[in-house]
């Protein structure tokens, strides 16, 4: 039974630094017809579960720890029993939307997480949060990047915890590297490629200054 990448947006808010904004946002859902997992469980736990339709979840991983990405994690965690993972640096962001929960277990850079058969490698992309992570899938030539990269460059420094520089080398290092045609899920709006966003490094570069 091949693998295959479900997809759903949903709609809520995004608060940071005492601003609170309008979003919505990519939820994906990595599996089979038995089995899957969910990155960044956004918003709508109830939406999330029909999605599933009936299969067995076996994580939640979240790509970082703004509240946007994170706020149904809890509620799809205690329907499903799946344990919820973060990387350690971003749980003060974690607790900044659930003081009273942390997540199940930790994302270590390297760290492969398998589904369906298909493996997810943990990247450790820090700059848009301490603890962003990208997940890649060479066997469905995609890597989940949250809100590290965007269809048009990197994702926003501008707020706490975060640092253009560091993104900067995290989008070089980690994510320009992989073959060109991976497709690149983002965690807002479009998907792109590596391929098509590898010739404007230095433009961000440049306008990030």
């Amino acid at each position: 039974m091949a693998a295959r990448i479900d997809h759903l947006v949903t709609s809520g808010t995004f608060s940071l630094d005492g601003g609170t904004w309008d979003v919505d946002n990519n939820v994906w859902i990595v599996g089979d017809d038995v089995e899957a997992v969910v990155i960044d469980a956004a918003h709508d736990a109830e939406a999330i579960l029909e999605a599933l339709a009936g299969r067995t979840l076996r994580a939640i991983v979240c790509t970082h720890a703004h509240n946007d990405h994170i706020d149904a994690a809890p509620a799809l965690a205690s329907r499903t029993g799946a344990l919820i993972h973060l990387h350690p640096d971003d749980l003060p962001l974690w607790k900044q939307t659930h003081p009273d929960s942390a997540p199940d277990a930790y994302l270590a850079d390297g760290q492969v997480l398998t589904i369906a058969g298909v493996d997810l490698t943990v990247l450790h992309t820090p700059g848009h949060a301490p603890g962003a992570v990208c997940l890649h899938a060479p066997d469905l030539g995609t890597v989940f990047t949250g809100d590290t990269l965007f269809r048009g460059g990197p994702g926003a420094t501008g707020r706490s915890f975060s640092h253009f520089p560091t993104i900067i080398d995290s989008i070089r290092d980690r994510l320009l590297t992989l073959p060109p045609g991976t497709e690149v899920r983002t965690g807002h709006g479009e998907s792109t490629t590596i391929g098509d966003e590898a010739p404007h490094l230095e433009e961000w570069i440049e306008r990030g200054h």
